[in-house]
């Protein structure tokens, strides 16, 4: 049963990596700052640290979602409860992955410890505990996000425009060659018939900032700010959810082994599944929400990073989706969102608990069966 936990586990990491790890560079993608290569090894890079720091950091999370104060310890300590958890977040990970949706891990594994408790010992769950210790912070959290960008936007940009820093576009204009000539060889022959104004999608289209700022350009120190924001959220992300992952190992005392192979494993995973699978969640939340400026993406990712960095730190179960992608919906708030995409998202963020607990559910008995 432990080697079955010890899969179930590192298959919720590679969700976990698949659905999140994109998540916290998501704004440097969608502003056009790097492309998906680029955005992909940073997101990498951070998650690793965050992970590695996570042991010394954030240990209150690790004693939150081992499962002690929902059940009884000596349930926390089955492994078929343990695997049956992990079995109900990463099945519940993995759906939402394949369809796009950037989902929370966090929230799958308080539904798939609500179900497995609910299954395996159905009238000791502490209800208060799961309420208050966990409810509460998940809840608050992408309000939170949203509320302190929506604030803080329209203040920086009229501290941007004091500063005599005002937003740019440009346009290309440039040779026109018309094919008209094939030779005996094959070759086409070009005529230059003149100058054209070019014309391309929207997306092609990004506003830059114009000015210096003691000496440098303005739009480079914001690319490199927005950068260095994207990996402090990835940084984040790891520190906030391999915890969570690892407590089902350490629940079961397999980092009596040793404690480095389960962190290594964990991070890994989470690694590989964000470099494999995290296109379709990045590309939701990267392009279909709204359309983000440099400066916009920096600001959410600065409001998303101190957040969950700060809860990391308290041991509070937030969500990094909910307060990445919160933090976008602020944005969205003064630009061209997309409504209904933003209203399937939180559909997805609604029905993520229940689908986890029934998964969890259907684990446990088939494992008591």
């Amino acid at each position: 049963m432990i080697a079955l936990l010890v899969v179930a586990a590192l298959v919720l990491a590679y969700a976990n990596g698949a659905n999140d790890n994109l998540k916290a560079v998501a704004t440097l993608y969608g502003s056009g700052t790097v492309d998906y290569g680029a955005a992909k090894r940073i997101a990498t890079l951070a998650q690793v640290a965050g992970s590695l720091a996570s042991v010394v950091l954030a240990t209150g999370l690790l004693r939150a979602f081992g499962g002690k104060g929902l059940v009884p310890d000596a349930v926390v300590g089955d492994p078929a409860f343990l695997v049956a958890v992990a079995t109900g977040a990463a099945g519940t990970v993995l759906l939402a992955t394949a369809l796009g949706g950037p989902i929370s891990t966090t929230h799958a594994l308080v539904g798939g410890l609500a179900g497995a408790a609910m299954t395996l010992s159905p009238g000791d769950l502490a209800w208060s505990a799961l309420g208050g210790s966990y409810f509460v912070p998940l809840l608050i959290s992408p309000f939170l996000a949203t509320g302190a960008t929506a604030l803080l936007y329209p203040l920086l940009r009229r501290a941007r425009r004091a500063l005599g820093i005002e937003s740019e576009l440009c346009v290309c204009v440039g040779a026109v060659l018309d094919p008209v000539d094939v030779t005996a060889e094959g070759a086409l022959v070009y005529r230059r018939t003149g100058l054209a104004l070019s014309v391309d999608e929207q997306s092609a289209c990004r506003a830059i900032y114009g000015g210096s700022f003691f000496g440098r350009s303005v739009q480079h120190l914001i690319d490199r700010l927005h950068q260095c924001s994207g990996f402090a959220l990835g940084f984040a992300r790891g520190l906030n959810d391999t915890p969570k992952v690892l407590a089902l190992l350490v629940a079961a005392g397999w980092l009596a082994v040793d404690p480095r192979v389960a962190l290594a494993s964990v991070a890994v995973a989470m690694a590989i599944g964000g470099w494999l699978s995290a296109r379709r969640v990045a590309e939701t939340l990267s392009h279909r929400i709204t359309t983000l400026t440099h400066g916009q993406g920096l600001l959410a990712n600065a409001v998303g990073s101190t957040l969950v960095i700060g809860a990391s730190l308290l041991g509070a179960p937030v969500s990094t989706t909910h307060v990445s992608t919160g933090a976008i919906f602020g944005i969205g708030l003064y630009g061209d969102s997309d409504g209904r995409v933003i209203t399937s998202v939180v559909l997805a963020w609604l029905v993520t608990l229940p689908v986890a607990a029934l998964l969890a559910s259907l684990c446990a008995r088939l494992l008591i069966s």
